[in-house]
Protein backbone atom coordinates (compact mmCIF):
# COMPACT_ATOMS: atom_id res chain seq x y z
CA UNK A 1 0.00 0.00 0.00
CA UNK A 2 2.82 2.49 0.77
CA UNK A 3 3.85 1.70 -2.53
CA UNK A 4 0.82 2.27 -4.18
CA UNK A 5 0.64 5.96 -2.44
CA UNK A 6 4.39 6.96 -3.88
CA UNK A 7 3.36 5.93 -7.28
CA UNK A 8 0.05 8.23 -7.13
CA UNK A 9 2.06 10.83 -4.94
CA UNK A 10 4.65 10.70 -7.68
CA UNK A 11 1.76 10.66 -10.01
CA UNK A 12 0.18 14.32 -8.79
CA UNK A 13 3.73 16.37 -8.27
CA UNK A 14 4.29 14.87 -11.94
CA UNK A 15 0.85 16.32 -13.36
CA UNK A 16 1.42 19.81 -11.49
CA UNK A 17 4.78 20.16 -12.85
CA UNK A 18 3.75 19.06 -16.20
CA UNK A 19 0.90 22.01 -16.71
CA UNK A 20 2.79 24.38 -14.81
CA UNK A 21 5.86 24.23 -17.45
CA UNK A 22 2.76 25.00 -19.85
CA UNK A 23 2.52 29.08 -18.39
CA UNK A 24 6.16 29.68 -19.21
CA UNK A 25 6.57 27.32 -22.57
CA UNK A 26 4.73 28.31 -25.84
CA UNK A 27 2.68 26.04 -27.83
CA UNK A 28 5.11 24.81 -31.00
CA UNK A 29 2.51 22.80 -32.31
CA UNK A 30 -1.15 23.49 -32.73
CA UNK A 31 -2.40 20.18 -30.58
CA UNK A 32 -0.83 21.47 -27.79
CA UNK A 33 -2.38 25.12 -27.75
CA UNK A 34 -4.76 24.45 -25.61
CA UNK A 35 -2.68 23.69 -22.88
CA UNK A 36 -0.21 26.46 -23.27
CA UNK A 37 -3.48 28.76 -23.48
CA UNK A 38 -5.57 26.70 -20.22
CA UNK A 39 -2.43 26.56 -17.92
CA UNK A 40 -1.82 30.39 -17.31
CA UNK A 41 -5.51 31.00 -17.20
CA UNK A 42 -6.07 28.29 -14.26
CA UNK A 43 -2.50 29.38 -12.54
CA UNK A 44 -3.69 30.43 -8.86
CA UNK A 45 -5.81 26.72 -9.23
CA UNK A 46 -2.41 25.46 -10.30
CA UNK A 47 -0.94 27.06 -7.28
CA UNK A 48 -3.21 26.10 -4.55
CA UNK A 49 -2.57 22.39 -5.87
CA UNK A 50 1.07 22.78 -5.90
CA UNK A 51 1.52 24.39 -3.02
CA UNK A 52 -0.23 21.48 -1.15
CA UNK A 53 2.28 19.07 -2.85
CA UNK A 54 5.21 20.32 -1.60
CA UNK A 55 3.38 21.04 2.17
CA UNK A 56 2.64 17.13 1.74
CA UNK A 57 6.05 16.46 0.57
CA UNK A 58 7.71 17.89 4.24
CA UNK A 59 5.20 16.17 5.61
CA UNK A 60 5.72 12.87 4.22
CA UNK A 61 9.44 12.65 4.37
CA UNK A 62 10.32 14.96 7.46
CA UNK A 63 13.25 17.56 7.51
CA UNK A 64 15.65 14.43 8.66
CA UNK A 65 14.35 12.45 6.01
CA UNK A 66 15.04 15.14 3.52
CA UNK A 67 18.52 15.56 4.81
CA UNK A 68 19.54 11.68 4.16
CA UNK A 69 17.05 10.35 1.03
CA UNK A 70 17.61 11.40 -2.98
CA UNK A 71 14.00 10.45 -3.54
CA UNK A 72 12.99 13.19 -0.71
CA UNK A 73 15.27 15.56 -2.54
CA UNK A 74 14.01 15.37 -6.01
CA UNK A 75 10.28 15.22 -4.75
CA UNK A 76 10.50 18.67 -2.93
CA UNK A 77 12.68 19.76 -6.19
CA UNK A 78 9.63 18.87 -7.92
CA UNK A 79 7.17 20.52 -6.10
CA UNK A 80 9.07 23.65 -5.37
CA UNK A 81 9.68 24.01 -9.13
CA UNK A 82 5.96 23.05 -10.10
CA UNK A 83 4.95 25.87 -7.22
CA UNK A 84 7.27 28.38 -8.56
CA UNK A 85 6.32 28.20 -12.34
CA UNK A 86 2.73 28.29 -11.43
CA UNK A 87 2.61 31.19 -9.37
CA UNK A 88 4.31 33.48 -11.85
CA UNK A 89 1.14 34.98 -13.37
CA UNK A 90 0.17 35.80 -9.75
CA UNK A 91 3.48 37.42 -8.63
CA UNK A 92 3.31 39.48 -12.10
CA UNK A 93 -0.55 40.29 -11.83
CA UNK A 94 -0.11 43.57 -9.57
CA UNK A 95 2.80 45.39 -11.83
CA UNK A 96 0.35 44.61 -15.08
CA UNK A 97 -2.27 45.70 -13.90
CA UNK A 98 -0.60 48.53 -12.28
CA UNK A 99 1.09 49.09 -16.36
CA UNK A 100 -2.79 48.74 -18.01
CA UNK A 101 -4.09 51.56 -15.26
CA UNK A 102 -1.18 54.22 -16.56
CA UNK A 103 -1.53 53.19 -20.43
CA UNK A 104 -5.46 53.94 -19.97
CA UNK A 105 -5.26 56.93 -18.02
CA UNK A 106 -2.69 58.05 -19.92
CA UNK A 107 -4.48 57.69 -22.32
CA UNK A 108 -8.09 58.93 -21.36
CA UNK A 109 -7.07 61.14 -18.95
CA UNK A 110 -7.49 60.32 -14.95
CA UNK A 111 -10.65 61.47 -14.33
CA UNK A 112 -12.00 59.02 -17.86
CA UNK A 113 -14.42 57.28 -15.28
CA UNK A 114 -16.63 60.21 -14.22
CA UNK A 115 -17.45 60.61 -17.41
CA UNK A 116 -19.33 57.27 -17.21
CA UNK A 117 -22.65 56.71 -15.69
CA UNK A 118 -22.81 55.69 -12.09
CA UNK A 119 -25.51 53.11 -13.07
CA UNK A 120 -22.64 51.44 -15.63
CA UNK A 121 -19.84 51.76 -13.47
CA UNK A 122 -22.02 49.92 -10.75
CA UNK A 123 -22.82 47.06 -13.05
CA UNK A 124 -18.96 46.43 -13.87
CA UNK A 125 -16.63 44.33 -12.68
CA UNK A 126 -15.07 45.51 -9.27
CA UNK A 127 -11.50 44.32 -9.28
CA UNK A 128 -9.26 43.23 -11.94
CA UNK A 129 -8.97 39.67 -10.51
CA UNK A 130 -11.53 38.11 -8.38
CA UNK A 131 -9.85 34.56 -7.40
CA UNK A 132 -13.45 32.82 -6.68
CA UNK A 133 -14.99 33.83 -9.89
CA UNK A 134 -12.03 31.27 -11.28
CA UNK A 135 -14.48 28.36 -9.94
CA UNK A 136 -17.54 29.67 -10.31
CA UNK A 137 -17.58 31.45 -13.64
CA UNK A 138 -18.51 35.10 -14.49
CA UNK A 139 -22.20 35.46 -14.19
CA UNK A 140 -24.29 38.26 -15.74
CA UNK A 141 -27.94 39.24 -16.46
CA UNK A 142 -30.46 37.31 -18.70
CA UNK A 143 -30.46 38.99 -22.71
CA UNK A 144 -32.21 38.52 -24.88
CA UNK A 145 -30.99 36.59 -27.96
CA UNK A 146 -31.87 36.79 -31.90
CA UNK A 147 -29.60 33.90 -33.77
CA UNK A 148 -29.37 33.55 -37.31
CA UNK A 149 -31.11 37.05 -38.71
CA UNK A 150 -29.71 36.55 -42.53
CA UNK A 151 -27.96 39.57 -43.56
CA UNK A 152 -26.61 39.08 -47.12
CA UNK A 153 -26.34 36.14 -49.85
CA UNK A 154 -23.49 36.82 -51.68
CA UNK A 155 -22.75 34.52 -54.50
CA UNK A 156 -25.36 31.88 -53.34
CA UNK A 157 -23.78 32.34 -49.75
CA UNK A 158 -26.19 33.01 -47.02
CA UNK A 159 -24.27 35.26 -44.36
CA UNK A 160 -26.53 35.58 -40.66
CA UNK A 161 -25.66 37.30 -37.50
CA UNK A 162 -26.71 37.46 -33.91
CA UNK A 163 -28.32 39.83 -31.85
CA UNK A 164 -28.11 40.45 -27.89
CA UNK A 165 -29.89 42.57 -26.46
CA UNK A 166 -30.57 43.34 -22.64
CA UNK A 167 -33.93 42.43 -21.28
CA UNK A 168 -35.49 45.79 -20.79
CA UNK A 169 -36.64 47.43 -24.23
CA UNK A 170 -34.59 50.53 -25.10
CA UNK A 171 -32.67 52.27 -27.25
CA UNK A 172 -28.65 51.06 -26.40
CA UNK A 173 -25.03 52.12 -27.74
CA UNK A 174 -23.82 48.81 -29.73
CA UNK A 175 -20.89 46.20 -30.01
CA UNK A 176 -19.81 45.05 -33.39
CA UNK A 177 -18.60 41.23 -32.66
CA UNK A 178 -16.34 39.65 -35.25
CA UNK A 179 -15.22 36.15 -34.55
CA UNK A 180 -11.55 35.20 -34.78
CA UNK A 181 -10.03 31.52 -36.84
CA UNK A 182 -7.75 32.29 -39.00
CA UNK A 183 -10.47 33.34 -41.44
CA UNK A 184 -11.48 30.10 -42.01
CA UNK A 185 -13.44 28.74 -39.21
CA UNK A 186 -15.81 30.11 -36.85
CA UNK A 187 -19.27 31.74 -36.25
CA UNK A 188 -21.84 34.37 -34.56
CA UNK A 189 -22.28 31.87 -32.16
CA UNK A 190 -18.44 32.76 -31.04
CA UNK A 191 -17.65 34.25 -28.10
CA UNK A 192 -21.28 33.82 -26.64
CA UNK A 193 -19.69 34.40 -22.97
CA UNK A 194 -18.44 37.64 -23.48
CA UNK A 195 -21.27 38.87 -26.29
CA UNK A 196 -23.70 37.71 -22.87
CA UNK A 197 -22.02 39.69 -20.91
CA UNK A 198 -21.84 42.32 -22.65
CA UNK A 199 -25.18 42.95 -23.70
CA UNK A 200 -25.94 42.52 -19.91
CA UNK A 201 -23.84 45.53 -19.30
CA UNK A 202 -26.85 47.80 -21.78
CA UNK A 203 -25.50 46.69 -25.45
CA UNK A 204 -26.74 46.15 -28.24
CA UNK A 205 -24.24 42.85 -29.31
CA UNK A 206 -24.37 42.30 -33.36
CA UNK A 207 -22.07 38.82 -34.15
CA UNK A 208 -21.45 39.12 -37.50
CA UNK A 209 -19.84 36.51 -39.90
CA UNK A 210 -18.42 36.27 -42.99
CA UNK A 211 -17.30 34.08 -45.46
CA UNK A 212 -14.15 31.81 -44.88
CA UNK A 213 -10.91 30.77 -46.41
CA UNK A 214 -9.54 29.03 -48.77
CA UNK A 215 -12.93 28.94 -50.67
CA UNK A 216 -13.12 32.68 -50.27
CA UNK A 217 -10.14 34.67 -50.10
CA UNK A 218 -9.10 38.81 -49.28
CA UNK A 219 -10.94 41.40 -49.34
CA UNK A 220 -14.29 39.52 -49.71
CA UNK A 221 -14.37 39.10 -45.70
CA UNK A 222 -14.16 43.17 -45.74
CA UNK A 223 -16.86 43.39 -47.93
CA UNK A 224 -19.07 40.82 -46.10
CA UNK A 225 -18.05 42.86 -42.73
CA UNK A 226 -19.56 45.88 -44.69
CA UNK A 227 -22.35 44.34 -45.32
CA UNK A 228 -23.22 43.74 -42.00
CA UNK A 229 -22.70 47.10 -41.04
CA UNK A 230 -25.10 48.38 -43.27
CA UNK A 231 -27.59 45.71 -42.55
CA UNK A 232 -27.29 47.31 -39.26
CA UNK A 233 -27.20 50.90 -40.44
CA UNK A 234 -30.62 49.82 -41.68
CA UNK A 235 -32.19 47.75 -38.91
CA UNK A 236 -30.86 49.70 -36.10
CA UNK A 237 -34.08 51.68 -34.73
CA UNK A 238 -35.87 47.97 -35.05
CA UNK A 239 -33.22 46.57 -32.94
CA UNK A 240 -33.16 49.24 -30.69
CA UNK A 241 -29.68 49.99 -31.52
CA UNK A 242 -28.43 54.07 -31.14
CA UNK A 243 -26.19 54.26 -34.34
CA UNK A 244 -24.02 57.27 -32.93
CA UNK A 245 -22.91 54.87 -30.37
CA UNK A 246 -20.92 52.19 -31.85
CA UNK A 247 -17.76 50.11 -31.22
CA UNK A 248 -16.05 47.15 -32.93
CA UNK A 249 -14.36 44.55 -31.09
CA UNK A 250 -12.93 41.80 -33.04
CA UNK A 251 -10.49 38.74 -31.63
CA UNK A 252 -7.23 37.39 -33.92
CA UNK A 253 -8.53 37.33 -37.16
CA UNK A 254 -11.67 39.26 -36.40
CA UNK A 255 -9.89 42.42 -34.80
CA UNK A 256 -7.71 42.29 -38.22
CA UNK A 257 -11.46 43.03 -39.89
CA UNK A 258 -12.63 45.11 -36.99
CA UNK A 259 -9.76 47.75 -37.55
CA UNK A 260 -10.19 47.68 -41.28
CA UNK A 261 -13.62 48.63 -41.01
CA UNK A 262 -13.39 50.98 -38.50
CA UNK A 263 -10.22 52.67 -39.93
CA UNK A 264 -11.74 53.01 -43.32
CA UNK A 265 -14.50 54.83 -43.17
CA UNK A 266 -17.30 52.38 -42.40
CA UNK A 267 -21.05 53.35 -43.25
CA UNK A 268 -21.61 54.90 -40.19
CA UNK A 269 -18.96 55.99 -37.87
CA UNK A 270 -17.50 53.91 -35.36
CA UNK A 271 -16.44 55.27 -32.49
CA UNK A 272 -14.41 52.39 -31.10
CA UNK A 273 -12.38 49.37 -32.09
CA UNK A 274 -11.34 47.01 -29.14
CA UNK A 275 -8.22 44.58 -30.45
CA UNK A 276 -7.79 41.46 -29.10
CA UNK A 277 -4.58 39.93 -30.24
CA UNK A 278 -5.28 40.97 -34.07
CA UNK A 279 -2.83 40.94 -36.75
CA UNK A 280 -1.46 43.65 -37.62
CA UNK A 281 0.81 44.03 -40.59
CA UNK A 282 0.57 40.80 -42.49
CA UNK A 283 3.42 41.32 -44.42
CA UNK A 284 5.80 41.26 -41.66
CA UNK A 285 3.74 38.72 -39.91
CA UNK A 286 5.18 36.69 -43.34
CA UNK A 287 8.36 37.26 -43.43
CA UNK A 288 9.04 36.88 -39.74
CA UNK A 289 7.26 34.05 -38.42
CA UNK A 290 7.09 33.26 -34.71
CA UNK A 291 9.08 30.72 -32.73
CA UNK A 292 7.61 28.54 -32.74
CA UNK A 293 5.07 28.77 -35.21
CA UNK A 294 2.27 26.58 -34.09
CA UNK A 295 -0.54 27.72 -36.53
CA UNK A 296 2.06 27.74 -39.50
CA UNK A 297 1.77 31.45 -40.12
CA UNK A 298 2.73 31.64 -43.15
CA UNK A 299 0.66 28.91 -44.85
CA UNK A 300 -2.56 30.59 -43.05
CA UNK A 301 -1.30 34.02 -44.55
CA UNK A 302 -1.47 32.12 -47.94
CA UNK A 303 -4.73 30.28 -47.45
CA UNK A 304 -6.02 33.53 -46.61
CA UNK A 305 -4.27 36.00 -49.32
CA UNK A 306 -3.53 33.49 -52.30
CA UNK A 307 -0.13 33.71 -52.34
CA UNK A 308 2.93 35.44 -50.90
CA UNK A 309 3.60 39.15 -50.41
CA UNK A 310 6.04 38.22 -53.37
CA UNK A 311 2.88 37.66 -55.25
CA UNK A 312 0.32 39.73 -54.27
CA UNK A 313 2.05 42.86 -52.87
CA UNK A 314 -1.27 44.96 -52.92
CA UNK A 315 -3.58 42.93 -51.39
CA UNK A 316 -0.69 42.42 -48.47
CA UNK A 317 -0.74 45.65 -48.02
CA UNK A 318 -4.53 46.34 -48.26
CA UNK A 319 -5.27 43.66 -45.75
CA UNK A 320 -2.62 45.37 -42.65
CA UNK A 321 -4.43 47.75 -40.14
CA UNK A 322 -0.88 49.45 -39.65
CA UNK A 323 -1.48 50.72 -43.72
CA UNK A 324 -5.23 51.92 -42.48
CA UNK A 325 -3.92 54.22 -39.89
CA UNK A 326 -4.44 57.63 -40.19
CA UNK A 327 -5.63 60.98 -37.96
CA UNK A 328 -8.79 61.18 -36.75
CA UNK A 329 -9.29 57.02 -36.08
CA UNK A 330 -11.48 55.92 -33.17
CA UNK A 331 -9.98 55.61 -30.06
CA UNK A 332 -8.47 51.84 -30.35
CA UNK A 333 -7.55 49.52 -27.01
CA UNK A 334 -5.21 46.77 -27.88
CA UNK A 335 -5.12 43.55 -25.71
CA UNK A 336 -1.90 41.08 -26.10
CA UNK A 337 -0.53 38.36 -25.25
CA UNK A 338 3.15 38.51 -23.87
CA UNK A 339 3.25 34.68 -24.38
CA UNK A 340 1.94 34.41 -28.13
CA UNK A 341 3.68 33.07 -30.76
CA UNK A 342 0.54 33.35 -33.45
CA UNK A 343 0.60 37.41 -33.42
CA UNK A 344 3.42 38.58 -31.29
CA UNK A 345 2.36 41.44 -28.73
CA UNK A 346 5.44 43.24 -30.35
CA UNK A 347 2.86 44.31 -33.28
CA UNK A 348 0.54 45.59 -31.27
CA UNK A 349 2.61 47.68 -29.52
CA UNK A 350 3.99 49.17 -32.78
CA UNK A 351 0.27 49.75 -34.14
CA UNK A 352 -0.21 51.65 -31.03
CA UNK A 353 2.46 53.63 -31.37
CA UNK A 354 1.76 54.59 -35.02
CA UNK A 355 -2.00 55.45 -33.53
CA UNK A 356 -0.45 57.62 -31.37
CA UNK A 357 2.18 59.58 -34.38
CA UNK A 358 -1.11 60.29 -36.04
CA UNK A 359 -2.74 62.04 -33.21
CA UNK A 360 -5.08 59.12 -32.06
CA UNK A 361 -6.03 57.51 -28.85
CA UNK A 362 -4.67 53.98 -28.01
CA UNK A 363 -3.82 51.98 -25.48
CA UNK A 364 -2.13 49.17 -25.56
CA UNK A 365 -1.90 46.30 -22.66
CA UNK A 366 0.20 43.54 -22.83
CA UNK A 367 -0.79 40.63 -20.44
CA UNK A 368 3.33 39.06 -20.25
CA UNK A 369 1.69 34.96 -19.01
CA UNK A 370 -1.15 35.20 -21.40
CA UNK A 371 -1.38 33.35 -24.45
CA UNK A 372 -3.27 33.78 -28.48
CA UNK A 373 -6.92 33.19 -27.40
CA UNK A 374 -6.42 33.71 -24.07
CA UNK A 375 -10.12 34.92 -23.41
CA UNK A 376 -11.06 31.13 -24.66
CA UNK A 377 -11.12 30.47 -20.93
CA UNK A 378 -13.70 33.54 -20.07
CA UNK A 379 -12.99 33.30 -16.30
CA UNK A 380 -9.59 32.52 -16.49
CA UNK A 381 -7.04 35.35 -14.96
CA UNK A 382 -5.94 37.07 -18.00
CA UNK A 383 -9.36 37.52 -19.88
CA UNK A 384 -10.32 39.16 -16.07
CA UNK A 385 -8.01 41.84 -16.24
CA UNK A 386 -8.73 42.54 -19.87
CA UNK A 387 -12.69 42.16 -19.33
CA UNK A 388 -12.03 45.15 -16.67
CA UNK A 389 -10.67 47.51 -19.10
CA UNK A 390 -12.58 46.40 -22.02
CA UNK A 391 -15.37 47.41 -20.48
CA UNK A 392 -14.40 50.46 -18.98
CA UNK A 393 -13.13 51.76 -21.93
CA UNK A 394 -16.27 50.73 -23.86
CA UNK A 395 -18.59 52.65 -21.13
CA UNK A 396 -15.94 55.64 -21.69
CA UNK A 397 -15.99 55.59 -25.85
CA UNK A 398 -19.76 55.30 -26.17
CA UNK A 399 -20.94 57.83 -23.01
CA UNK A 400 -23.39 60.26 -23.83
Amino acid sequence: MKTVGTWIFGVLLLIGLGLSVWIILPAPIFSLLPFSVGAPEISPGLTIFNAVLLILSWLRFGIRSVRRSRLAIVTLCISSLALGLSAQPLIQFAPTQQQAQSAIESNLGRDYLTKIAPESLAKMRSQPLIIADLWRGITSDPVRIDRQIPFANPDGVPLALNIYRPLKVGKYPAIVSIYGGAWQRGSPDSDENFNRYIAAQGYVVWAISYRHAPTYRFPTQNADVRSALTYIQNHAAENETDLDRVAAIGRSAGSQLAMLAAYQNPPFPIRAVVDYYGPVNLTTGYENVPTPDPIESRATLRTFLGGTPQQFPELYRQASPINAVKPALPASLLIYGGKDRIVEAKYGKYLATQLRSQGNRAIFIEIPWADHAFDAVFPGISNQLALYYTERFLAWALAL
